[in-house]
């Protein structure tokens, strides 16, 4: 198939591209740095300058790829890590979600592509009275933290965009993401001691490596119906054990621990949220449906092997239920 990637130079975008072609697709890449062009081009796929939020330029690009399918990977955090002003943080990444999304679906729509992906996410936006690992079925939190309102909404409106367009629309809820180019300020601020669990850790984090994001969207290319699919490791774990092993794996000392009014005071109510009541997601109905396995089913074996590894060619199985167009 001919597949346009959106957001090719990012941190999945890279991981994703290769896999395309090991598959055996023809990949053109957009990006918004000119200077990621040749990485591109290195990669084995077609590269072009975009700009996401920029409707014509991306209705042309796309028409000029022709592709079967889109996939929509782009994403631009606002600086440093700022949870306590989370939506501020975002707000570059939830217009790309919105006005972003909405420009991809139009030139899809105007060129007669047939398959769209694109990337949500599940993990703090989860209701927090669910069981440890949510299904898509379950709907989000309903009262995110006010620093998070307008990012939850974003997430919203990219998956009813994309899973009511005319065409098959999947939207991929990736968990917390880790691997090559994609964990280095996570593991800094661990090191660092700047990482401390609050409260409890009953929080469930559910992990996802970077290649296996990337290897999701190849199985949604190939397979699955129109929805919403976690795309999550095998294994949820509250904070409280999953922060110390990470440290341990990676030779750290053991984060620290402080009280919540403490978290809330130096980290504000989302830090505090996710370290106590986050809840995880079950990754069941993307192996069903989309064949998809992960290459790393546990952030254990991910973080001790996989932060600095080649691409690995995606683990696809026969889907319950293959869908492709003819």
């Amino acid at each position: 198939m001919r597949v346009f990637v959106a957001g090719a130079g990012g941190a999945v975008g890279r991981r994703l591209v290769p896999q395309l072609i090991a598959r055996g697709h023809e990949v053109t890449g957009s990006v918004k740095n000119p200077t990621a062009t040749e990485a591109i081009r290195g990669l084995g796929a077609t590269a072009v300058v975009v700009d996401g939020l920029d409707a014509a330029a991306v209705g042309e690009a796309v028409a000029t790829a022709e592709p079967d399918a889109i996939i929509h990977e782009m994403s631009a955090l606002s600086g440093p890590s700022d949870l306590r002003h989370f939506d501020r943080w975002f707000d570059v990444t939830n217009e790309l979600r919105t006005a972003g999304t909405e420009n991809l679906l139009a030139a899809a729509q105007a060129t007669g592509v047939r398959r769209f992906i694109a990337q949500s996410y599940t993990g703090w936006n989860n209701r927090r009275d669910g069981g440890p690992r949510v299904t898509e079925d379950e709907p989000f939190d309903p009262v995110p933290a006010p620093a998070q309102r307008e990012t939850a909404a974003a997430i919203e409106f990219l998956e009813d965009a994309v899973t009511s367009a005319p065409l098959v629309g999947i939207a991929l809820r990736y968990g917390n993401l880790y691997g090559p180019g994609s964990s280095d300020a996570f593991l800094a601020f661990l090191r660092q001691r700047k990482l401390p669990i609050i409260g409890d850790g009953a929080g469930i984090w559910t992990n996802l490596h970077i290649d296996d994001a990337a290897a999701s969207a190849v199985a949604a290319v190939e397979n699955g119906t129109s929805g919403i699919y976690n795309v999550v490791d095998d294994e949820a774990s509250p904070v409280s054990e999953f922060l110390p092993a990470v440290a341990e794996i990676v030779g750290a000392k053991p984060p620290l621990r402080v009280p919540v009014w403490l978290g809330r005071l130096l980290a504000g109510e989302v830090a505090v949220r996710m370290m106590t009541e986050a809840r995880g997601a079950s990754n069941e109905k993307a192996k069903r449906e989309l064949g998809w396995q992960p290459i790393w089913p546990s952030w254990r074996d991910g973080f001790r092997r996989g932060l600095s590894t080649p691409v690995p060619a995606p683990k696809i199985a026969q889907p319950t239920r293959r869908t492709v167009p003819a």
